[in-house]
C-alpha cells in the first residue's frame, strides 16, 4: 500500500494522486506540486488515503508544499496572464487562417510551460504558431488538441435527462463508450435519442451497462428459438430488467415467459 492525495488543477478537473510526504492534508487545502511540467498549483479533492502500489506504474510526484498567501496571488496572476495569452493566441489563428479553436490557455505554477488547448476536425500545422507565441511569451509553448466531450465539459449544460450535464457536474475522467452498451440496453440507435450534447454517445450508457450484462444472463436473444410450457416458439422481444421476455407460438399466439418458470 501507498499513501497518496488527490488533487485537482481546475474545479471539476481530473484527480491525480501524489505523495503528501509529511502533510495530513483536508479537502479544499491548496498546495503547490511537482508535476512532469512544472511546479503546480492545485486543491486537494481526496484527503490522505492508502492505495495499492500496483495501482501507480511509476512513482508518485510530491507535494512541495501547502499554498501560501503570495502563492495564491501568483495564481491569480497567471490565471489573468493566461486570459490575454488565449486572446492573443485567437488573433494569430486568424492571422495565419488556421482551422482551429483555440478554447483555453494556462501557465504552469512557475510560468516554465504555457498549454493552447484547442479543437479542430483535422491535423494542423501550427509551427509558425508556435514560433511567434515562443517569441511573444519567453517559455516553453504547447498546443494540445481536444476532443468535443471536452468541450461540452467546459461549457456545461443540461442533457436530456434535465441534469446538468455529467461531465461538467462530477465526472473526471471520460471513458470510452461504445455502440455496443446501447445495444446491450436493446435502445434504439437514433442518434438523437443516445447522443449528448457533445454529439457523441451518453456517458450515461456506461454507468449502466454492468447491470444490464449481468440482468441478460441466461435470457433469450430475439430470434432465437425455446421451448416453454405452451409450446416451442420464436423470441420476439425481451425485458431484460423485468426478466421476461415474449415468443410466438404456432396455432397458440404470443406468450409472455419469466425468466426461469420453465427451468
Amino acid at each position: 500500500m501507498i499513501e497518496v492525495v488527490g488533487i485537482s488543477f481546475k474545479k471539476g478537473g481530473k484527480v491525480y494522486y501524489f505523495a503528501p510526504g509529511k502533510y495530513k492534508l483536508k479537502s479544499g487545502i491548496t498546495v503547490i506540486v511537482e508535476t512532469e511540467q512544472g511546479t503546480q498549483f492545485g486543491t486537494v479533492v481526496e484527503e490522505n488515503k492508502s492505495l495499492p502500489s500496483k495501482n501507480f506504474n511509476r512513482d508518485l510526484k510530491k507535494v512541495i508544499r501547502i499554498a501560501t498567501k503570495n502563492d495564491y496571488h501568483k495564481h491569480l496572476k497567471n490565471i489573468e496572464d493566461a486570459k490575454e495569452a488565449l486572446n492573443a493566441c485567437k488573433s494569430l489563428v486568424e492571422k495565419y487562417k488556421l482551422n482551429m479553436q483555440v478554447i483555453e490557455a494556462t501557465y504552469t505554477f512557475d510560468r516554465n510551460q504555457l498549454v493552447f488547448r484547442f479543437i479542430s476536425d483535422n491535423r494542423i500545422d501550427f509551427r509558425n504558431l508556435v514560433k511567434e507565441l515562443a517569441s511573444l511569451y519567453k517559455t516553453r509553448i504547447e498546443l494540445r488538441q481536444v476532443g468535443v466531450r471536452d468541450r461540452a465539459k467546459e461549457i456545461g449544460g443540461c442533457g436530456i435527462c434535465g441534469q446538468k450535464l455529467c461531465c461538467s457536474r462530477f465526472l473526471t475522467d471520460l471513458d470510452a463508450v461504445s455502440i455496443n452498451m446501447a445495444k446491450n440496453q436493446n435502445l434504439s440507435l437514433n442518434p438523437t435519442k443516445i447522443n449528448g450534447a457533445c454529439g457523441r454517445l451518453l456517458c450515461c450508457l456506461k454507468y449502466e451497462d454492468d447491470t444490464y450484462s449481468s440482468y441478460k444472463f441466461n435470457l433469450p436473444t430475439i430470434g432465437s428459438r425455446v421451448t416453454t410450457k405452451e409450446g416451442t416458439g420464436k423470441v420476439i422481444s425481451v425485458n431484460i430488467l423485468r426478466q421476461t421476455y415474449k415468443v410466438e407460438i404456432p396455432d397458440v399466439g404470443i406468450v409472455e415467459v419469466v425468466k426461469n418458470e420453465d427451468d
